[in-house]
């Protein structure tokens, strides 16, 4: 531990961080300054009004309102209501004109701070906030990428322009199980998986400007550690010719901490407590996708045929239009009785980490996907769109530690794939693969492991500025 004079010199340091207004970009992002106010660093957080937190939860930060207002009157809570695509388009339009007022209001922070004897030594933002590099730098302001995905994940965005000149977007009626030549790990269905339907397709302009503007930056925190992408992270280093700081998984060095945008229901636990261990499946699709309604019905017959006991997060409106639980197949409530228990939202972390919970069925977002890891949790993969079907396969065919359902919702596929992390004879061979991840996460964090050293040169890294 540092001491106090070393803690005080920092504290008179401030960084700024500004998430995406998402809920798998704010909690790593709020994880992140929580983890460098502990290493004696001011904070302040930038934040849009859509998508905004409980800020009361953190009284030791500064938050300041941006790009509420804009040239193109971008309001993101009245795209928020018809689609993701539309929600994209609101980050593409801000990114394109909200140079200005973000600039702005940063030249009056950095003015403020000097009066204040506490200077901003540096900016860290979303990569998805790339149009931020240009501002930062018109500023002489050292700005630092924070991804929130994999690295795996990052290194498949930058061969998308490979890929498309290889026709690998438009094989609609090609071999889906094919191997992609260039990344045998993926097959062609897992690289249409992530809607994109070309390197001029309007994301993947985005993702390649949020591509050119990270190599432009000062370097990269990731939210992983060196020893799940060690062949990624060499790859990585060729790539990107800045500093990467692997240094998560961000979310245990505060286990107790959240950031949910959802309150979660406590009876979950108590639900837990009165289970076997390792026997329950924990089935949760996050914060913002949604099913259809036939899918939810193929869950839900999948759920009652396993016989295994359940806990399922049905957020109000998963299924589109839908109040709550009314779309249930009639009887299934019966059906399943104790066996099973539902609630709007779950308290993840401490679910993964309960004895009972013996695997997890998620849609491989990143965040979900490292706190399974951390827990020793086997998984079931359900990814919709994006980075979820890349990491839902790295988990299947690299680490070997999930079941993927990669052909959609069917019943009878649901209960085996349920079956084979619960009682099948192989479920042991994953959960001892998903046990070893664990230990490599815990040895990770101790003084001396990778992501112990790599926050340690962080900090050196910002305190240098």
């Amino acid at each position: 531990m540092e001491n106090q004079e070393e803690r005080s010199s920092c504290r008179r340091q401030r960084v700024v961080l500004f998430p995406l207004p998402f809920q798998g970009h704010i909690n790593p992002m709020l994880q992140l300054a929580n983890i460098l106010y502990s290493k004696g660093f001011s904070i302040t957080i930038l934040h849009t009004n859509f998508n905004s937190f409980y800020t009361s939860n953190y009284p030791h930060f500064t938050f300041r309102p941006v790009l509420d207002t804009d040239p193109k009157d971008t309001n993101l809570s009245k795209l928020a209501s018809q689609g993701v695509g539309d929600l994209l388009s609101g980050i593409m339009l801000l990114n394109q004109y909200g140079a200005v007022s973000f600039r702005q209001e940063l030249d009056q922070m950095l003015i403020a701070s000097k009066h204040q004897h506490e200077p901003i030594v540096c900016l860290i933002t979303d990569a998805l906030w790339h149009f931020t590099q240009s501002v930062a730098d018109s500023l002489n302001l050292p700005r630092i990428v924070l991804r929130t995905s994999s690295l795996f994940c990052v290194l498949v965005y930058a061969s998308i322009p490979v890929l498309d000149d290889q026709g690998y977007f438009n094989q609609v009626n090609s071999d889906l199980e094919e191997r992609v030549s260039d990344i045998p790990v993926l097959k062609v269905k897992d690289v249409l998986k992530m809607r994109i339907k070309g390197q001029d397709d309007p994301a993947a302009k985005l993702l390649a400007n949020m591509l050119k503007q990270t190599k432009a930056s000062a370097g990269i925190v990731w939210n992983s550690f060196k020893e799940l992408e060690e062949s990624e992270l060499l790859k990585i280093h060729q790539d990107f010719s800045i500093p990467s700081f692997l240094i998560g998984p961000f979310h245990k060095y505060f286990p107790a901490s959240s950031s949910s945008l959802l309150e979660p229901d406590r009876s979950s636990i108590t639900w837990l407590d009165h289970q076997a261990p390792n026997s329950v499946l924990y089935i949760s699709f996050g914060s913002a996708v949604q099913l259809e309604e036939q899918d939810l019905l193929e869950v839900a017959h999948g759920l009652a045929t396993s016989n295994q006991p359940f806990l399922w997060v049905m957020r109000p409106g998963l299924v589109k239009g839908s109040e709550w639980l009314e779309l249930l197949p009639n009887g299934f409530l019966d059906e399943v009785g104790e066996r099973g228990h539902i609630v709007k939202w779950a308290p993840q972390q401490e679910v993964l980490a309960h004895q009972a919970t013996g695997a997890f069925w998620t849609h491989n977002g990143w965040n979900s996907t490292l706190e399974s890891i951390c827990e020793g949790v086997p998984m079931i993969c359900s990814p919709f769109w994006g980075d979820q079907p890349l990491d839902a396969r790295f988990m299947s065919d690299v680490l070997k530690v999930a079941v993927y359902l990669e052909n959609g919702w069917r019943r009878e596929e649901i209960t085996s794939a349920i079956r084979r992390v619960l009682v099948d004879e192989e479920r042991e061979d994953i959960r001892e693969r998903a046990r070893c991840l664990k230990e490599k996460v815990n040895v990770s964090l101790m003084k001396g492991g990778s992501s112990y050293e790599s926050l340690e040169s962080l900090v050196g890294f910002i305190s240098s500025f």
